[in-house]
């Protein structure tokens, strides 16, 4: 069955959480060596990145490379978008991201393209190939930053990051603080309390569910586990490893959830088979959450948060 965009992006995450942790620990810079181009020397200066990697780049950032749809969001809302040259085939937001040059996509770019295009930066999220060519762009001079928010305040850091990279940090400070306000207005409406996010008792204990069949859900290393606990609710995934652990059927039967949230795209539309006597389906509440707005750690995940905050507590959102 041909599987929609949203849901493309959520198997690359899939796939690719095994290879993350080959590449975790691993520290490396970009080769921009001697700062110059030709004989004009490049001022330079070296930036931390997610992974807390020295990161050697321009202090001028001219061209950069996108290999994640977040990154590439992020990158438009500090106001950068106009340096992107390249970008893969999955970013399609904002809509100027769809007019720039194709790269493939995040588990295959093409190699020689993004060298072609001669980038400052070549960014990465901890959803792309990071080992098996790092290598190859740093053998060429071009330094890679990974991206890895591991929550809604990971989110907002790298923002804040970008904007200083990019030197738009008076744009980027301001867009944080904005998303911060909307994530503690829906953290003071879901009775979240940033001392004990995971003592309290929630009436609402939920299930996301990535793909109906095999049957994939978020685990206790994913960012979207914040986003479940600030919305007023209680993963039952919570302690599961990895960041999306596929789930036997056996085990999803003991979870018995409340709430079904489902990342909408074109296979996963409806629960797996096994939630059918679950509260959460006898109850009507299944809830269905655009796949591009759950997956990607930028802006628009605080919309996600703001809608499953209404769908979990309707009563206090009125």
């Amino acid at each position: 069955m041909k599987k929609s965009k949203g849901e493309k992006v959520w198997i690359v995450l899939l796939l690719a959480a095994a290879l993350l942790s080959a590449c975790g620990g691993r520290t490396s810079s970009g080769n921009n060596s001697a700062g110059a181009v030709g004989s004009t020397p490049v001022a330079m200066r070296v930036v931390t990145d997610d992974l807390g990697r020295s990161v050697t780049i321009p202090t001028k950032v001219t061209r950069v490379v996108s290999l994640a749809p977040n990154l590439t969001e992020n990158i438009f809302a500090v106001g950068a978008g106009d340096r992107l040259v390249g970008v893969t085939t999955f970013c399609n937001y904002p809509e100027e991201a769809k007019s720039i040059a194709k790269i493939g996509d995040t588990m295959n770019p093409n190699m020689e393209s993004i060298v072609a295009l001669k980038p400052d930066i070549v960014f990465v999220s901890t959803a792309s190939q990071i080992e098996a060519f790092m290598k190859t762009l740093e053998a060429n001079g071009i330094a890679v930053y990974v991206s890895n928010p591991g929550s809604l305040e990971g989110v907002m850091t790298g923002i804040r990051r970008l904007g200083d990279l990019f030197g738009t940090a008076s744009l980027a400070n301001a867009l944080a603080e904005s998303l911060n306000e909307r994530v503690a207005k829906v953290r003071s409406f879901s009775t979240y309390d940033p001392r004990y996010p995971m003592d309290l008792v929630y009436q609402n204990k939920v299930f996301v569910q990535i793909s109906k069949e095999p049957l994939f859900t978020i685990g206790k290393s994913s960012f979207l586990q914040d986003v479940i606990v600030s919305a007023g609710g209680q993963s039952v995934t919570a302690n599961l490893e990895t960041d999306y652990p596929k789930v036997s059927k056996e085990t999803a039967l003991t979870l018995n959830p409340e709430v079904v949230i489902l990342s909408d795209s074109e296979d996963n539309k409806e629960p797996n088979e096994v939630f059918k006597n679950s509260p959460a389906v006898k109850n009507g509440r299944v809830y269905r959450i655009n796949a591009d707005l759950i997956s990607r750690p930028g802006p628009r995940l605080v919309d996600a948060l703001e809608q499953i905050a209404k769908d979990l507590h309707p009563e206090k959102f009125k």
